[in-house]
C-alpha cells in the first residue's frame, strides 16, 4: 500500500541521540500531531551495579521486534515508529532503549509506545547480565512477573 508506515528497528552497540531520532522521524511532516517517546536508561541499582550486559541473537531480535512494531502499526493509526535497542555493556546513566511513536493524535502514540515497551520488557529476545560495583559478576536477570502481567493486557482475545 503506497504511503504505508514502515517502522525503523535498530539493534546496535553504540549510543543514540534521542532528539536526533525524533527530528529524523518528524522532519518535513505536517501530518504528525503527537510524538510519544520512551527512553530507557541503565540505572545503578542504588550504587550496586557498574554495568548491564545485554546479549541477543543478531537477525532474530530485529525480526521479532520488527514483527511487534508491525503489529503496533496495524493496531493504531501511526505516521511513524522507531524502536532502538542497544546491546553490549551499558553503564548506569546510558541509554538502553528508545521507542518513538508518531501519530495525528496523542492517544494512538501513547498506546503504541506503551504496547511496544511492554513487549520489549517481557518478550524481546535479549539476555541481561549484571556486573556489580564491587567487581563481581551477577547472574542473568530473569523477567519480572509484573512485566509479563503488563504485556498480557495487549493479548487479542481468541475467537
Amino acid at each position: 500500500m503506497p504511503g504505508a508506515v514502515r517502522p525503523t528497528v535498530r539493534i546496535e552497540a553504540q549510543d543514540f541521540d534521542v532528539a536526533a531520532e525524533i527530528a529524523g522521524l518528524t522532519k518535513g511532516r505536517a501530518d504528525i500531531g503527537a510524538v510519544v517517546t520512551f527512553s530507557g536508561l541503565c540505572r545503578d541499582e542504588q550504587g550496586a551495579l557498574s554495568a548491564l550486559e545485554l546479549e541477543h541473537y543478531p537477525g532474530m531480535a530485529e525480526a521479532e521486534i520488527g514483527r511487534i512494531a508491525a503489529e503496533a502499526i496495524e493496531r493504531w493509526p501511526l505516521q511513524g515508529l522507531t524502536v532502538i535497542h542497544r546491546h553490549g555493556r551499558i553503564a548506569p546513566g546510558e541509554n538502553i532503549v528508545l521507542v518513538v511513536a508518531a501519530s495525528a493524535h496523542r492517544q494512538a502514540a501513547f498506546e503504541a509506545a506503551n504496547f511496544l515497551m511492554d513487549y520489549l520488557k517481557s518478550r524481546a529476545p535479549f539476555w541481561k547480565k549484571e556486573h556489580h560495583a564491587d567487581g563481581s559478576e551477577g547472574g542473568w536477570v530473569e523477567a519480572k512477573e509484573a512485566d509479563d502481567e503488563a504485556a498480557s493486557r495487549w493479548t487479542k482475545p481468541t475467537d
